[in-house]
């Protein structure tokens, strides 16, 4: 192996550039139209275009990836994350164009990615497993019967599902017909299929999971464990590591339930095995993650072992070169910083980063693939860095951790700074002797008013602030004032009325008149939910837009017809832009 190609983006390409680069490899990125120059693209020793701007165009195009390997000259490719890093047809195809995978076996993709059939081998090796269908089930009568038989809640999963994508929990047996319905319905539009089958669901649980690497010589080593439970909408915003709070016997059962499912797979490189822990300590597999997982650092720092250094060097049939599982020493968490509004609801947000200030200190690591003057776009994910921070416990860890995110700061777009700030001061959360968070409490609990960004409005744009440093009584002051006021004074050449009002000489800009339907967020019109002409009631949902791998379904402002005149499906659009009209029913 001499030559890497990176089929990726972002933070995890520059992680792997730096691993290349550390392994005396050369590196090989490739680009969007958006990312001609981004950091990744900057620091690789060559690159090549992928001719295009959305994800579909580039990074999940096949044969554009092994195309540009072949000019690159390159003999190996890396998936990353996402995009094709668990597409088992993608790995056959780089394995006969001569070139060596960094990834496990396809074979291993194919079993361990159909859920139906890695719960199957769970189950054969005595992996914790709750209930669930014998395969998938065939329609909503079958997992009706299913909750009939083993009790409510149930989760109705697609087979080949991912990232909360195609998963419906059902609490109440009459919802069962339509969250099967639902669920097969985004499954097909997000993976071209629609299997689904049905477990017990674990009310309110812990997602714990086990980092596990594998030669191609037959040696499996565990490297620990991880929390994950802090998640919105199943994706996870801070990890942990080791995960918190499990007595001998379930972190026993963790590691060997993992060690032993791998290896009956096959499973070469570097994998993570995922379990939900209940309240009640009932442990129950998951599924697994056949490739590198973004809170992969937590781990390293930990146990002091490369995980994307080993990649590489079992791709090159280097065995492990450690005997046994590594001890883990001290406690690690990772705060993803994502560009996300807080306070509406995490909604993805878009825009150009004016500020980029990283945090610095002992034990504190940051993994970006982003700076200052950056243009984060509604095309791909709403990662922008990774704050890793180690301590000798976790009560360290909390602290440096706090500490790192109250050094960070981000202005230009929202994040969810303000989130991690306020986790990391709770005390359900950051307890020495209890662990009360789970996989929903930041939907069910968390008060979202406590997050505040003094950098960027959590109500939108208009209400945007520009902090401004003056000298009050020759002590340094930080001033926030709203960034549509500045404007204003910029705009009327500094004219004022009253103290603060910006002149209204001449008029302002006019509101969106009533019955207008404005876009929450910037994104991609996937689909309509109305016809031209329809009669919709207040709340009924219009139209869903796409940005970051998140969909948002816009509802109807008023009462009324849905009028003719829409954006087409495929547009492009802004934040509050315009995307239809509903004429409101007279009275």
């Amino acid at each position: 192996m001499h030559t890497v190609l990176i089929a990726n983006r972002g933070e995890i390409a520059v992680r792997i550039v730096h691993a290349c680069h550390d392994a005396g490899l050369r590196a090989v990125a490739v680009y969007a139209d958006g990312d001609a120059d981004a950091l990744h693209v900057e620091l690789a020793d060559e690159a090549h275009s992928l001719a295009g701007a959305t994800a579909a165009e580039t990074y999940l195009d096949a044969a554009k990836v092994l195309a540009a390997a072949a000019r690159s000259g390159a003999d190996a490719v890396h998936p990353g994350y996402g995009f094709l890093s668990e597409d088992a047809g993608f790995a056959r195809a780089v394995i006969e164009a001569g070139l060596i995978w960094i990834g496990p076996p396809p074979e291993a993709i194919e079993t361990l990615g159909d859920k139906v059939a890695a719960r199957a081998l769970a189950q054969r090796v005595g992996a914790p497993l709750v209930p669930g269908s014998d395969g998938t089930v065939a329609c909503a009568a079958e997992a009706r019967a299913f909750a009939e038989e083993h009790g409510l809640p149930i989760a109705v999963k697609a087979a080949f599902g991912g990232g909360g994508r195609g998963l419906r929990v059902v609490h109440h047996l009459e919802d069962v017909v339509d969250a099967f319905t639902s669920a097969q319905a985004e499954a097909r539009a997000a993976f071209g299929r629609d299997e689904c089958f049905v477990e017990r669901y674990l009310d309110a649980p812990r997602h714990v999971e086990v980092q596990v690497l594998a030669d191609q010589h037959g040696r499996v080593a565990v490297l620990g464990t991880r929390d994950c439970s802090l998640q919105r909408r199943h994706q996870k915003l801070l990890e942990e590591a080791p995960a918190p709070f499990l007595d001998d016997d379930q972190h026993e059962r963790l590691v060997e339930g993992a060690r032993t499912l791998v290896r009956e797979a096959g499973y070469v490189g570097a994998g993570t095995v995922e379990f939900l822990l209940g309240r009640d300590g009932t442990l129950s597999f998951l599924e697994v993650n056949t490739r590198l997982q973004v809170e992969h650092p937590v781990t390293e720092v930990t146990t002091g072992i490369d995980i994307v250094a080993a990649q590489l060097s079992i791709a090159a049939g280097e065995p492990l070169p450690f005997e046994g599982d590594p001890q883990t020493v001290g406690h690690a968490i990772e705060l993803r910083i994502n560009a996300e509004d807080v306070a509406r609801g995490f909604l993805p947000a878009l825009g150009t980063i004016e500020v980029f200030d990283l945090p610095t200190g002992p034990g504190v690591r940051v993994d970006t693939g982003v700076r200052r003057g950056a243009v984060v776009s509604g095309d791909f994910d709403s990662l922008l860095a990774k704050v890793v921070v180690h301590g000798r416990d976790r009560q360290e860890a909390l602290r440096r951790a706090r500490r790192a995110a109250a050094e960070m700061r981000i202005a230009g777009v929202a994040t969810v700074l303000p989130f991690h700030r306020a986790v990391l001061a709770d005390p359900r959360f950051t307890s020495a002797t209890d662990f009360s968070v789970s996989t929903t409490w930041i939907e069910r609990e968390f008060d979202a008013s406590t997050a505040v960004d003094p950098d960027f409005s959590q109500a939108g744009p208009a209400l945007a602030r520009h902090r401004v440093v003056i000298d009050v009584d020759g002590r340094r002051t930080v001033l926030g004032l709203p960034a549509d006021l500045l404007a204003g004074l910029a705009g009327s050449g500094g004219n004022t009325g009253a103290l603060g009002t910006p002149s209204t000489a001449g008029g302002g800009p006019a509101g969106p008149t009533p019955g207008t339907v404005s876009a929450p967020m910037g994104g991609t019109v996937v689909r309509w939910l109305a016809d031209p002409g329809a009669q919709v009631d207040e709340g009924d949902g219009l139209v869903v837009l796409e940005a970051m791998k998140m969909e948002v379904t816009v509802p109807a402002p008023c009462s009324g017809t849905l009028d003719p005149d829409r954006v087409e499906v495929g547009d492009r659009v802004q934040p509050g832009a315009p995307l239809a009209h509903v004429t409101g029913r007279s009275a």
